[in-house]
C-alpha cells in the first residue's frame, strides 16, 4: 500500500485509491487491494481526497474506491462531493459500503457511482468488481437516430398496463434461476414469458415478467424497454404500495407482456425482504395468469420466499463443472432448511446436439451424480440468440424456426395446458 505522503515520489504508478475516513476501519478491503493492485494503490482521507483529485496525478487513476459505513452515511454531503468530482475528472467510481441503508446507497449510485461491494468483502467481490469497471467503456456520444426507420422501434411500446387491476386470477409463479452466471437464464424468462402470453390468438392468458435482481437485470435490454423510477419506489416501500401503482410501475411489450424492469441503478439485494416479495408476487398473482420471475443467480434471504411461493421453479444450468458444483449446493441448502426441493425443475441449457452421443452420455452422468432429472434440454442457439438480445425482440420475432425457440414454445404449452386444465377441474 503507498501512503498519501508517497504519491509523488514513489516511481510505480499509483491506478486506484481508496477513499474513507480512516482506511484502517476496512481491513479486508486493505488487504484484497494489495492483493489485487500491489504497491499501485494508495489511501487518501475525505479531506486529503478532494486536493488530490484536483492534481494532475490524478488522471492516471482508473478508479477510486470511496469506502463508508453507518456513521459517514449520516452526513452524505462530502461523499457526494467527492463523487461528483471524481466523475467531473473521468474517474470511475466504486462504493464500499459497510451498514448503510439502501436509500442512501441508492442516492449514492444515482450520483454516478460505477460499481457497489458490500463490506466485509465476499470472496473475489473486489476482483470481479475491478474486473467490471475495467471492461465498462467510457460514455459514447448518442448516436443519432434520425437515418433510423421508426420500425426499429415500433417493437418496444412503452407504456404501462391500460386495464384495471380487478384482482380477480390467480397467476402461475414461475421463477428463474441461473446456477451460474452465463447460463442464459434471463434470456429464457423473456422468451418463456411471450412464448406464453402470445401462445394463442383467441384465449392468450396474461402474463407479466418481474426482474428481481436488481443489480443486473437484463430483462430491459432484452426487451429494449427503460427502466424505471418508479419500480425503485415500489421496492423502496411495498408497504405503500397497491395494485394500481404497482401496474404503473410496469411497461407493457407489444402489447401483450407486461414487464416490472430491473431499477435503473444498480441497488443491494436486500433493499427488499421476504415480506416485501411477498407483497410483489401477491399483486402479480392477483391480475396475472403467469407471472415469470427472473432471479437473481446469488441466494438471499427472499430467495426462500419466492421458492415458497412458486409452482414450478426453473433452475437453468449447462454441461459444465460449475453448474453441477452450484447445483450441488443448492440441493444440500434446501435440504438443510427442509425447503421445497420438490418445486426445482432442471434445464439444461446449450445442450448437446442429437448426434453427439458422447454428449448425451455426458449429459446423463451428470444427472446420475447430481440425482436430479434433467427435463427439458435446450439446443444453443447460436448467433441469433445474441442477436435477438441485442436487438431487444424474443426468439420468435427474430428467429421463428430457432431450435431453442421451438424448445421453450413446446415448454410453454405445456405449461399453458396444464393450467387450462387444472382451471378445469376447480370448476
Amino acid at each position: 500500500m503507498t501512503s498519501v505522503a508517497n504519491l509523488h515520489p514513489d516511481p510505480a504508478p499509483i491506478v486506484a485509491c481508496t477513499i474513507s475516513r480512516d482506511v484502517q476501519n476496512f481491513d479486508l478491503l486493505i488487504d484484497d487491494m494489495e492483493i489485487e493492485l500491489g504497491e499501485n494503490w494508495g489511501d487518501l482521507s475525505f479531506d486529503d481526497a478532494p486536493v488530490f483529485l484536483d492534481q494532475p496525478e490524478a488522471s492516471m487513476l482508473e478508479f477510486v474506491a470511496i469506502a463508508i459505513d453507518a456513521e459517514d452515511a449520516l452526513d452524505l454531503v462530502p461523499i457526494t462531493d467527492l463523487i461528483k468530482l471524481a466523475k467531473s475528472k473521468n474517474i470511475k467510481v466504486m462504493l464500499i459500503a459497510y451498514e448503510v441503508s439502501p436509500v442512501a446507497l441508492h442516492q449514492l449510485l444515482r450520483l454516478g457511482a460505477d460499481d457497489f461491494v458490500p463490506y466485509p468483502l465476499p470472496e473475489g467481490a473486489l476482483h470481479d468488481a475491478i474486473t467490471r469497471i475495467r471492461a465498462t467503456p467510457e460514455p459514447a456520444p448518442a448516436p443519432d437516430l434520425a437515418p433510423l426507420a421508426l420500425s426499429e422501434f415500433e417493437h418496444a411500446p412503452r407504456r404501462s398496463p391500460s386495464f384495471k387491476p380487478k384482482g380477480d386470477r390467480e397467476a402461475v409463479v414461475l421463477p428463474v434461476h441461473g446456477m451460474a452466471g452465463g447460463v442464459g437464464a434471463s434470456t429464457f424468462a423473456c422468451n418463456l414469458a411471450w412464448e406464453l402470453a402470445t401462445i394463442s390468438k383467441t384465449d392468450a392468458p396474461r402474463v407479466c415478467l418481474l426482474d428481481f435482481d436488481f443489480q443486473f437485470g437484463a430483462i430491459s435490454t432484452n426487451l429494449d424497454l427503460p427502466r424505471r423510477d418508479a419500480v425503485f419506489e415500489i421496492l423502496q416501500d411495498t408497504a405503500s404500495a397497491d395494485s394500481e401503482s404497482f401496474l404503473k410501475s410496469m411497461l407493457t411489450f407489444n402489447d401483450k407482456l407486461y414487464v416490472f424492469t430491473a431499477p435503473p441503478d444498480m441497488l443491494p439485494l436486500d433493499i427488499v425482504q421476504g415480506e416485501d416479495i411477498d407483497r410483489l408476487i401477491d399483486m402479480a398473482q392477483q391480475n396475472f395468469d403467469f407471472v415469470v420471475i427472473d432471479m437473481p443467480t446469488t441466494i438471499v434471504s427472499w430467495t426462500e420466499t419466492v421458492l415458497n411461493r412458486a409452482h414450478v421453479y426453473f433452475a437453468l444450468m449447462e454441461l459444465d463443472l460449475r453448474s453441477a458444483q452450484n447445483v450441488l449446493r443448492l440441493v444440500r441448502a434446501l435440504k438443510a432448511e427442509a425447503l421445497p426441493l420438490d418445486k426445482l425443475r432442471y434445464i439444461l441449457n446449450r445442450a448437446p446436439k442429437f448426434t453427439d452421443l458422447s454428449g448425451k452420455s455426458r449429459v446423463k452422468r451428470m444427472a446420475e451424480s447430481l440425482d436430479i432429472d434433467i427435463e427439458v434440454q435446450l439446443p444453443d442457439g447460436g448467433p441469433q440468440v445474441t442477436q435477438a438480445n441485442d436487438h431487444g425482440l424474443p426468439l420468435a420475432e427474430t428467429s421463428a424456426k430457432n431450435p431453442m425457440r421451438k424448445e421453450i414454445q413446446k415448454l410453454a404449452k405445456s405449461l399453458y395446458d396444464l393450467n387450462k386444465t387444472s382451471e378445469a377441474a376447480k370448476h
